[in-house]
């Protein structure tokens, strides 16, 4: 049996990218299944080969307010189920997740929050992660086993960005947000990248404004986890700083299920 293949971005506003040559790149690759964050885009801002691409099925999670945030689904295994969000409303609004269940595993697509401006942000994006963490725990304690991919938004270790001492004060690197993601590998969640390559400057997010992109001082803050009881079914985890379109870049895992 081949292996699936699993691609996670940030795509920055998926109309912007669309002619960026998303597509073409899309086509190029052909995943078993595509997790987009930050499409930017309502239902009648979509055009149709954006909504309908050929040998897949697509799920959208918009949000409330246009042009932010939103995540979309391309998978080519129909899934038994999909779900949008936690069911908790305060956090509920942004269209930040959608949840798959296949018969093999369960996929999160999350858009995670950013702290904002001054960290203002840093509560709501701290309350989003414990509550996605409680409903995680649940699901693995019913004995099922999880693939959670997207933006973090928070680099976990000072090898993940470029430049650690000056960004401890600043959100995506925060002692708190940090910690969080200690609670969650403890939890027994894995990064798979760290499973493969142990090799700094490894980045998915690079700063458009400074030209951050071309000296390669970036950020760690793209991820695939999977929970321990799916971990000898990933065969390979890999990012792909070449791609080019976003201030992120494509992520992707390859998974051996029987």
């Amino acid at each position: 049996m081949a292996d699936k293949k699993l691609l996670c971005w940030n795509v920055n506003g998926i109309r912007a990218i669309k002619n960026k040559g998303f597509l073409e790149w899309f086509r190029k690759e052909s995943p078993d299944i595509l997790c987009l964050q930050e499409t930017k885009a309502q239902p009648d801002q979509l055009d149709a080969d954006l909504k309908e691409v050929k040998g897949y099925d697509v799920y959208w999670n918009y949000p409330e307010k246009k042009g932010y945030a939103g995540v979309a689904v391309y998978t080519r295994e129909k899934p038994q189920e999909v779900k949008y969000d936690f069911g908790k409303v305060s956090l509920d609004l942004e269209g930040r997740a959608i949840i798959a269940e296949y018969p093999t595993f369960i996929l999160f697509n999350i858009y995670f929050p950013n702290g904002g401006a001054g960290n203002k942000r840093v509560p709501y994006k701290l309350d989003f992660y414990n509550v996605f963490l409680d409903y995680a725990d649940s699901l693995v304690k019913d004995g099922r086993k999880l693939v959670i991919c997207g933006d973090l938004n928070t680099a976990h270790k000072e090898i993940d960005l470029a430049r650690p001492r000056e960004n401890v004060k600043n959100t995506g690197f925060l002692p708190e947000e940090r910690a969080w993601m200690d609670i969650f590998v403890a939890h027994g969640y894995v990064d798979t990248f760290r499973q493969f390559h142990q090799e700094p400057e490894q980045y998915t997010y690079w700063d458009l404004k400074t030209g951050a992109r071309a000296r390669n001082v970036g950020w760690r803050i793209d991820y695939f986890f999977v929970s321990e009881n799916l971990l000898s079914s990933v065969t390979g985890a890999f990012i792909m700083p070449g791609v080019m379109g976003s201030d992120h870049c494509p992520i992707g895992i390859t998974l051996k299920i029987d």
